[in-house]
């Protein structure tokens, strides 16, 4: 089977696919109907969070560990846990990151990893990929800062594929596939910058 690559993520995305692997490094791609996206703008804290918001447990930071993040991600949560996050995943979405299209938000403390979590982002849609914390809320401070940062910079869609319990935490809801496609078709071209310029040249190349 030929080896994943930036590029193949790139096409997957703005075709409405992802990939995931299989226990044996297979990686296949899924198009889930419904599709579970989070509403940007209704998204509101959980009233647990606000104090921990407050009192800035947490030194955020975007894209110093990308790496270290998908690694962390992949990281079964439990013995009887697998996980979809295989080593030629990370290759491409490493790749993918450094093309400026895939971004990590990290949550520090003490100068340490504590969570965090990885997309994709294209045009104003950002594609949540995984998350995982070792020290209690940095995840969802992670998360906080994800979304202030996805409407001050006016992003139209935040897919998060599946619909399970950790993700309706977070505002979480289903769609038509048919919808999510045409909310999609727009975002995609419409264009919209997660941290500097080369997502804009790298648009107009891959939406023409």
């Amino acid at each position: 089977m030929t080896k994943i690559t930036a590029d193949d993520l790139i096409y997957g995305y703005i075709s409405g696919i992802f990939p995931m692997a299989d226990q044996d490094g297979s990686v296949f791609w899924y198009s889930p109907d419904p599709r579970a996206i989070i509403p940007i703008d209704t998204y509101k804290p959980q009233k647990s969070l606000r104090p921990v918001l407050n009192r800035n447990e947490f030194e955020i930071r975007i894209d110093e560990d990308f790496e270290g993040v998908m690694r962390h991600c992949a990281l079964p949560r439990t013995l009887e846990d697998e996980t979809w996050i295989s080593e030629e995943l990370i290759e491409a979405y490493t790749d993918l990151h450094h093309m400026g299209l895939a971004h990590s938000v990290e949550a520090y403390q003490d100068g340490c990893l504590a969570g965090g979590l990885y997309g994709v982002t294209i045009g104003s849609a950002f594609f949540g990929e995984s998350m995982f914390f070792k020290v209690p809320n940095a995840s969802k401070v992670a998360f906080h800062y994800l979304i202030q940062k996805l409407k001050d910079n006016h992003f139209q869609l935040l897919d998060t594929q599946f619909i399970n319990d950790n993700v309706k935490r977070y505002g979480a809801i289903e769609i038509p596939k048919k919808q999510y496609l045409s909310l999609l078709k727009k975002a995609i071209h419409q264009k919209a910058v997660f941290t500097d310029g080369r997502v804009d040249q790298l648009l107009s190349k891959i939406t023409g």
